[in-house]
C-alpha cells in the first residue's frame, strides 16, 4: 500500500513538470500540434500499460464503439483545454480550475450513469464551486479564455472518468488507455496540419518533456496501482497544487496570494470529501481499477 502511494506522488510530480513544460513554451507552439507531439510520444508507454491477456489490436477494440469515440473526443478537448489553460493561466490558478472535475463527475453521474447522489455529495459540489468563485474573483479581474479552458478541460476529464465508470467492467484496460492516445494523435494532427510550426532545439526540450513526462507518469500511475487500490491513489493527484505553486515561484516568478490560496483549500476539500465519499459507495470493481488519467 506504501509503496503505491509512493509512487503515485512520484507520478503527479512527472504530471507537474509535464504541465511547467507547456507554460515553458509560452505559447510558441500552437495547442493541437503540441497535443498531437504529446499524445505520440504517449505511445511509448503502451508496453507498460499493455496487461499479458491483451493484444495490440485491443488499442482500437471496442465492445461499444460510440463509447469508445466519446472517450476519444474527450480526451482531445481535454488536451487541448488544458494547454491552453497552462500557456494563459498561472500553474496554480489553472490547476485549482482544473480540480473542479470531482464536482464535475458528481453532476454527470447523476444525469447519464442514474446513480444517486445525497446531500452531502451535492453540498461538496455546491462547496467546490464557491471555492471557484473565490479563485476567478468576478468583478476584480478579467475572465479570460485561459479561465474558460481550465474550467472545460475539467469537465472533458470528468467525462472521461464517467466513460470509465460505464465501460470499466467490461472493457479492456488498453482500449479506454488507447482512445485517450488516439484520439488526441488523430484530431489534433487534422486540426494542426494547415499550421505546422518546426520547434526550435530549445523548444524540442519542452516538448520532450511534455510528452515524456506524462508518458511516465501513466506508467508510474499504473504501476501504483498496482500496489494500492484507486481510491488511495487518487488522492495523490492533489499534491499537483503544491508543485504547481512551487514551479510557479521558482520558474516564472508567479506568486500566490491569499484568495488563491483560500479557494484552493476550498476546491481540493471538495473533492478530497468527494474521493472518500465514492470510495465507500463504489462497487469493488472500481476501487481495483487501473487509474488513467483524465486529461
Amino acid at each position: 500500500m506504501a509503496r503505491g502511494v509512493l509512487l503515485a506522488f512520484i507520478a503527479f510530480v512527472a504530471y507537474s513538470l509535464s504541465d511547467a513544460s507547456v507554460k515553458l513554451l509560452a505559447g510558441s507552439i500552437p495547442a493541437f500540434e503540441l497535443v498531437f507531439l504529446g499524445a505520440a510520444l504517449g505511445l511509448l508507454a503502451v508496453p507498460m500499460v499493455k496487461g499479458a491477456d491483451e493484444r495490440w489490436s485491443d488499442l482500437l477494440r471496442c465492445r461499444s464503439r460510440l463509447m469508445w469515440c466519446l472517450r476519444a473526443v474527450a480526451a482531445v478537448a481535454g488536451s487541448v483545454f488544458s494547454v491552453i489553460a497552462f500557456t494563459m493561466l498561472s500553474m496554480a490558478e489553472a490547476m485549482a480550475l482544473l480540480f473542479l472535475m470531482p464536482a464535475f463527475v458528481t453532476i454527470l453521474s447523476v444525469i447519464f450513469l442514474k446513480e444517486p447522489v445525497g446531500w452531502r455529495r451535492w453540498s461538496a459540489v455546491l462547496v467546490g464551486f464557491l471555492g471557484v468563485l473565490i479563485v476567478l474573483r468576478p468583478g476584480l479581474q478579467p475572465f479570460t479564455m485561459g479561465h474558460l479552458a481550465a474550467i472545460l478541460g475539467a469537465l472533458a476529464g470528468a467525462v472521461t472518468i464517467v466513460i470509465l465508470r460505464a465501460l470499466g467492467p467490461t472493457e479492456k484496460r488498453i482500449s479506454l488507455y488507447g482512445a485517450g492516445l488516439i484520439g488526441p494523435i488523430v484530431a489534433s494532427f487534422l486540426f494542426a496540419a494547415p499550421h505546422l510550426v518546426m520547434p526550435t532545439p530549445r523548444q524540442w526540450i519542452f516538448v520532450l518533456g511534455y510528452g515524456l513526462l506524462a508518458a511516465a507518469g501513466n506508467i508510474l500511475l499504473q504501476l501504483a496501482s498496482e500496489h494500492a487500490p484507486a481510491s488511495q491513489v487518487a488522492p495523490a493527484q492533489y499534491s499537483q497544487m503544491l508543485w504547481a505553486v512551487a514551479l510557479d515561484a521558482l520558474l516564472f516568478g508567479i506568486g500566490i496570494d491569499l484568495p488563491m490560496i483560500l479557494g484552493s483549500i476550498v476546491i481540493i476539500g471538495a473533492g478530497l470529501f468527494t474521493f472518500e465519499r465514492e470510495r465507500i459507495r463504489k462497487p469493488r470493481w472500481w476501487n481495483r481499477h487501473p487509474l488513467i488519467r483524465a486529461r
